[in-house]
């Protein structure tokens, strides 16, 4: 599939993208359980003292959901100088537009999200979700690359995207970028690489942590329902916020669930980000994508079948885009306690509409005079 083609596949309802589905959408949306469930609201980190400085305030009201989690993109960044000049080491987006650039050009091609891509976004969460409200360390602190965390057998299939985040690391921390910052943007430029993914809102600031996180809080492929739920609830999400988060399998693809079915996507059309995932999992036949237990579980669990439902529905997309980036939003907060203190990045986030067709990054200059610090 070419990118006009992905264009209009994103641009079309899901009953169009998918033959044969428009019978399907008919019967979703005739039960009488479609629900748009409870989004968490709770503060994270240092913003539950109750001071908050302007930039703390603003994440305050996203994760309070006062204020949206997608920014429209209509205000593109421009960088002043070259990576390692003096004018792009006094402008705090500068050195994150080099880095940016630099992964878009992995993650995006003309077809879509790539395999890289679509793994940024798996480290990501797998980085930023080993972390529960019991937890006195771990979430989004780098610390996935920074120790042996990365060997973990949760963490499997991720080894071609860890050897490219600690390239990005050490072409980029001499100029003050972060592992957990490079980590989450990854994530947040993953998403947006794939046609139709959400342009989340990006800071940066967080401070790395090279002791490993503790054990244990991944879901995994085979858990139930109940038990997903009540892991994300010790996340500060909500039921609902877990369905959303579940739909980042919309771009993936399975190795070591079923090796005999490896590279196997969960999803009719993983390089591209739409919501026809939910429809697909309940009506699936398992055969030309795999179905995982867990989304199935989630998908007919009376707790998260309502919004499973409603995001499977004609209107999913439109529904679920903005409550999975407000969720995600959150999950990159995870375990961070210096929320007051970040920077908003945003604007630096790349788009096909800005770009095009991916490019290489200008080659950088040495670094020279002051330098941005963020761990």
């Amino acid at each position: 599939m070419r990118f006009s083609n992905v264009l209009l596949a994103c641009a079309a309802t899901q009953t169009l993208a998918h033959p044969g589905m428009s019978k399907i959408v008919a019967e979703i949306e005739a039960r009488h359980d479609h629900v748009l469930g409870p989004r968490s609201a709770i503060l994270l980190g240092d913003l539950l003292s109750g001071i908050f400085t302007t930039v703390g305030h603003t994440i305050a009201d996203i994760l309070q959901l006062a204020k949206s989690a997608i920014d429209p993109g209509s205000n593109p960044y421009k960088p002043p100088g070259p990576l390692g000049s003096r004018a792009c080491n006094r402008d705090d987006l500068c050195l994150w537009y080099y880095i940016a650039t630099d992964m878009w050009g992995s993650f995006a091609d003309a077809d879509g999200c790539t395999e890289l891509g679509r793994g940024a976004i798996r480290l990501g969460f797998h980085d930023a979700a080993a972390w529960d409200v019991k937890s006195p360390y771990g979430g989004a602190d780098g610390s996935i690359l920074l120790s042996d965390e990365f060997s973990r057998p949760e963490n499997r299939g991720l080894e071609e995207i860890f050897g490219l985040t600690r390239t990005y690391y050490s072409k980029y921390h001499p100029y003050g970028a972060g592992m957990a910052d490079i980590i989450q943007l990854g994530a947040i430029v993953g998403t947006v690489s794939c046609p139709g993914g959400p342009r989340i809102r990006a800071f940066v600031g967080r401070k790395d942590n090279p002791r490993a996180a503790p054990p244990g809080k991944l879901p995994l492929p085979f858990m139930d329902a109940p038990e997903l739920i009540n892991l994300f609830i010790q996340k500060t999400f909500t039921a609902s916020d877990l369905v959303a988060l579940v739909g980042a399998h919309t771009s993936a693809r399975q190795r070591f669930v079923d090796p005999s079915r490896a590279n196997a996507p969960l999803d009719p059309d993983p390089q591209i980000w739409d919501a026809s995932f939910y429809s697909a999992t309940l009506t699936g036949n398992n055969q030309t994508f795999l179905i995982l237990h867990s989304d199935k579980s989630l998908a007919t669990n009376p707790a998260t079948r309502g919004q499973w439902n409603t995001f499977a529905g004609s209107n999913g997309q439109a529904q679920w885009s903005p409550q999975y980036a407000q969720a995600y939003f959150r999950m990159s907060m995870l375990g961070v306690n210096n929320l007051n203190h970040l920077t908003e990045i945003t604007k630096i986030i790349p788009s096909r509409e800005q770009t095009g067709t991916p490019a290489p990054p200008p080659p950088a200059s040495p670094p020279t005079g002051p330098k941005l610090h963020f761990t």
